[in-house]
C-alpha cells in the first residue's frame, strides 16, 4: 500500500511539473531582465539555470549562447509592446497576467490571437538579435554579408555595417522552435497540430522582419553634395513588421490536422497559406467577460470610444453591456515658441474631457 501512495504521488508531482513547464515560456525573459555578460559575477550560480520558461533545448542553446539572452528578452519585450499597440482597440488587449506565462492561460488556446503572439515575438528576436549583430555586442556574429543588390547603380558603395538579418533570422529558428521541436506528440493528434500551428506562425514572423529588410544609402560629398553613395542592408521599421503581421493576423487560414501529421485547410476553398501567413486551429474566445477556463480579462472597466462603429467603439468594446461615462482632466503642452538660441518653451493648457468605460 505505501509503494502505491508513491507511485500515485510520483506521477502526480510529474504531471504538475509538466503544467508548470507548459505554463512557462521564454517570453518570460522579457518580465525578467537578463544581465548582461559584464555583469556576470564570478562563482555565481550560471545565469541559465536561473532563467524561468527556458525548455530544455533553450537552457542548452543558453549554456552555448549566454550572451545572447539579453537580447533575446529585448526581443520578447519588443515583440510584446508592438502586440499591445496592435491590439489596443481590440477586446483581447494582448494584457500581461504574470511574470511567467507572460499572457496566462489564453495562450492555450491556438487562436488567431495566439498566432499573432507568436510571429510578433519571433519577429522580435530577430530584430534584436540582427541589430546586436552589427553594434558588436555578441562575439559570434557581426555585420552583414549580404551579397550587393543587382539593381544597386554601379557607382553607389555597397558597405557601411549592416543589420546582420541573416544570422538574426538563422538564431532565432534555432531558439524559438527549439520548444516545439523537441515535443512529441501522436502523429495527428490535436497536441502535434498545436504544435505544426505554432512553428508555421513563429517561421511567419521571422520572414515578416526578413522580407521587410532594405537597403539604406548615406550621401558623401563636398558641402553636402551627393556625389557618392555608401548603402547597407538595414531592418525595417518595428512597427512596420507589426502592422504586416496584423495585416497576416486578419488574413489568417483556419486549419486542421490530418492523420498524416499535417496541417489543412478547414474550408478547402480558400488559398493555402504561404510560409509567411498566419495559420489557426481553434476559433477564438469572445473576451468580452472574464473566464478563468479560458484566461479571458473580459471588458469590464476599458475605455471605449462612443462615436466609433470599429472594435473600439462602445457597443462592440463593452459586448451590449452598454458604458459608463465620466469626465477627466488633461494636460497639455501648448502655445510652444522657438526661442533663439536654441529651445522651445510651452504652456500647459488643461482640458475637461469625456470619457467611457465598459460596465
Amino acid at each position: 500500500m505505501p509503494s502505491l501512495l508513491l507511485l500515485f504521488t510520483a506521477a502526480l508531482l510529474s504531471s504538475w511539473a509538466q503544467l508548470l513547464t507548459d505554463a512557462s515560456s521564454w517570453w518570460s525573459l522579457a518580465m525578467n531582465p537578463v544581465q548582461r555578460p559584464e555583469m556576470f559575477i564570478i562563482g555565481a550560480q550560471p545565469v541559465c539555470s536561473q532563467l524561468p520558461g527556458l525548455s530544455p533545448g533553450q537552457r542548452k542553446l543558453c549554456q552555448l549562447y549566454q550572451e545572447h539572452m539579453a537580447y533575446i528578452g529585448e526581443g520578447a519585450k519588443t515583440g510584446i509592446k508592438e502586440c499591445q499597440h496592435q491590439f489596443r482597440q481590440r477586446r483581447w488587449n494582448c494584457s500581461t497576467v504574470d511574470n511567467t506565462s507572460v499572457f496566462g492561460r489564453v495562450m492555450q488556446i491556438g487562436s488567431r490571437e495566439t498566432a499573432f503572439t507568436y510571429a510578433v515575438s519571433a519577429a522580435g528576436v530577430v530584430n534584436a538579435i540582427s541589430r546586436a549583430c552589427r553594434e558588436g555586442e555578441l562575439s559570434t556574429c557581426g555585420c552583414s554579408r549580404t551579397a550587393r543588390p543587382k539593381d544597386l547603380p554601379r557607382d553607389w558603395l555597397w558597405g557601411g555595417c549592416g543589420d546582420n538579418v541573416e544570422y538574426g533570422y538563422r538564431f532565432a529558428k534555432e531558439f524559438v522552435d527549439a520548444r516545439e521541436r523537441e515535443k512529441n506528440f501522436a502523429k495527428g493528434s490535436e497536441e502535434q497540430g498545436r504544435v505544426l500551428m505554432n512553428l508555421q506562425n513563429n517561421e511567419a514572423g521571422r520572414r515578416a522582419v526578413y522580407k521587410m529588410a532594405d537597403v539604406a544609402c548615406k550621401c558623401h560629398g563636398v558641402s553636402g553634395s551627393c556625389s557618392l553613395k555608401t548603402c547597407w542592408l538595414q531592418l525595417a521599421e518595428f512597427r512596420k513588421v507589426g502592422d504586416r503581421l496584423k495585416e497576416k493576423y486578419d488574413s489568417a487560414a483556419a486549419m486542421r490536422v490530418t492523420r498524416k501529421g499535417r496541417l489543412e485547410l478547414v474550408n478547402s476553398r480558400f488559398t493555402q497559406p504561404t510560409p509567411e501567413d498566419l495559420v489557426y486551429v481553434d476559433p477564438s474566445p469572445d473576451y468580452c467577460l472574464r473566464n478563468q477556463s479560458t484566461g479571458s480579462l473580459g471588458t469590464q472597466g476599458r475605455l471605449c470610444n462612443k462615436t466609433s462603429e470599429g472594435m473600439d467603439g462602445c457597443e462592440l468594446m463593452c459586448c451590449g453591456r452598454g458604458y459608463d461615462q465620466f469626465k477627466s482632466v488633461q494636460v497639455e503642452r501648448c502655445h510652444c515658441k522657438f526661442h533663439w538660441c536654441c529651445f522651445v518653451k510651452c504652456k500647459k493648457c488643461t482640458e475637461v474631457v469625456d470619457q467611457y468605460v465598459c460596465k
